[in-house]
């Protein structure tokens, strides 16, 4: 047999596909289709400083240096992991250089948001005064980490990680280029568009392993079995920390209050495959059974509780399964933020308020001095009343009206609250107490 990469370039897969004009890129459509802005701002012969923020893998660098080979700009890549403000510099004075040989510059930074202030308030003159047109890119939310300075000079356009059918469609382009001595069957096909989760570098490295495995197994026929066996998936995409995290933890907390237990069920063992940390999980599920079951099923809280001791006790894998039934039992519990609701109300009415005294018949009375002072006098001990209960009596400051933070909702055990609750003011009101 042949050797299937003897006519093989050098480069890495990624480099050897990555295209040569906007025509050439595969998916982005939203913005490089027909009328769509970046199409647009290419055709308009005249560049402008951009951002562009979305997950790895979806063409932001490609579309950076097509943006400078489109209107035969000088191309300057920094990195900002690697980079810092003498490296900007250098940058600027090779622009310089550039502009006095008549050619205008595109400055790149990979990964803007893992600039500083500093290094970021470093590009602003340079930018503002037009020696370069500035392209930055990042995975985080450009509002929360690129200086307000620069933002405002910068167009940002959010890209979208690959469909599956355009990941195909970077299959089957390595497939007529460069894998030619390789047939794929479509379970590989699925199973590697599967891995790679968006994410078009990860797939060109995945193909690319491929083709090495398969040259030393001597196979050119390439099915699932032959990937899981040979190659090592890892999980999917996942961003610890960044903006993919907090939207998958907010999709699994709006799921359970939405009451779908297997959209719950999707969101938590999504994260827990992306690598999630399961202990913040657990925080996170007794968190929801406060915020949303709350007194409509006080059991809720007691499950996610013996869920995170649970997975602490047992850990990975076991003790993922008591977090999955907690995640269930909270999305079918019945819903209530009314004790949420009233704490909310309270810190703010507290906030806002003046400092108000004890009413006297309340205080402690620990002292002969005190009691002398009426400290406790007049007090009603609820438990030698009828029903155990004080009718009438008052428990908030002198002249403070009964604010009604706590509404239970007609759910779950808030009914039997709602009952119990307007029983006590009926024998308020025949006690003669008017809130």
């Amino acid at each position: 047999m042949p050797d299937l990469f003897e006519s093989a370039p050098a480069a890495p897969l990624a480099e050897a596909l990555r295209p040569a004009n906007l025509d050439e890129v595969i998916g982005q459509s939203h913005l490089i289709g027909p009328g769509k802005p970046l199409r647009l701002a290419f055709e308009s012969g005249k560049p402008h400083s951009m951002i562009l923020w979305g997950p790895p893998g979806v063409g932001k660098t490609t579309l950076a240096r097509l943006t400078a080979s489109a209107f035969g700009y000088e191309f300057i890549a920094l990195s900002a992991v690697f980079s810092g403000v003498k490296d900007i510099r250098a940058s600027m004075e090779q622009a310089e250089h550039h502009l006095a040989l008549g050619k205008k510059t595109i400055l790149f930074v990979d990964e803007i948001h893992r600039f500083n202030k500093s290094q970021q308030d470093g590009l602003l003159p340079f930018v503002e005064s037009g020696l370069v047109t500035f392209v930055g890119a990042t995975t985080e939310n450009p509002s929360f980490e690129v200086n307000s300075a620069l933002l405002s000079r910068a167009q940002v356009y959010v890209l979208q990680a690959l469909s599956d059918d355009e990941l195909k469609q970077l299959v089957e382009r390595a497939r007529e280029t460069v894998l030619t001595h390789l047939r794929f069957d479509a379970g590989a096909i699925d199973t590697l568009v599967g891995y790679a989760d968006g994410d078009a570098r990860r797939l060109l490295n995945l193909l690319e392993q491929t083709g090495t495995a398969a040259r030393v197994a001597k196979v050119d026929v390439i099915d699932g079995a032959f990937l899981q066996n040979a190659l090592t998936l890892n999980a999917r995409r996942f961003d610890k920390g960044g903006d993919n995290f907090y939207d998958q933890i907010s999709a699994l907390h709006k799921s359970v209050r939405g009451s779908n237990p297997d959209a719950a069920l999707y969101w938590l063992t999504r994260m827990l495959d992306g690598g999630a940390d399961a202990k913040y999980l657990s925080r996170r599920i007794v968190r929801m059974a406060w915020e949303d079951i709350g007194l409509a099923d006080p059991r809720a809280m007691q499950l996610a509780n013996d869920a995170a001791t649970t997975y602490e006790r047992l850990g990975s894998p076991e003790g993922e399964l008591a977090l999955a039934q907690a995640v269930i039992y909270l999305a079918i519990a019945p819903k209530s933020n009314a004790g949420y609701n009233a704490y909310n109300a309270a810190r703010a009415f507290i906030k806002r308020d003046k400092s108000r005294e004890v009413p006297i018949h309340l205080r402690n009375a620990p002292t002969k001095l005190m009691k002398e002072l009426g400290h406790g006098k007049a007090y009603r001990y609820a438990h030698d009343e009828p029903e155990a209960y004080a009718a009438g009596e008052t428990y908030l400051p002198d002249g403070m009206p009964e604010p009604g933070w706590y509404q239970p909702v007609p759910r779950g055990l808030e009914v039997k609250i709602a009952d119990k609750l307007a029983h006590l003011r009926a024998l308020d009101e025949a006690a003669g107490r008017d809130d």
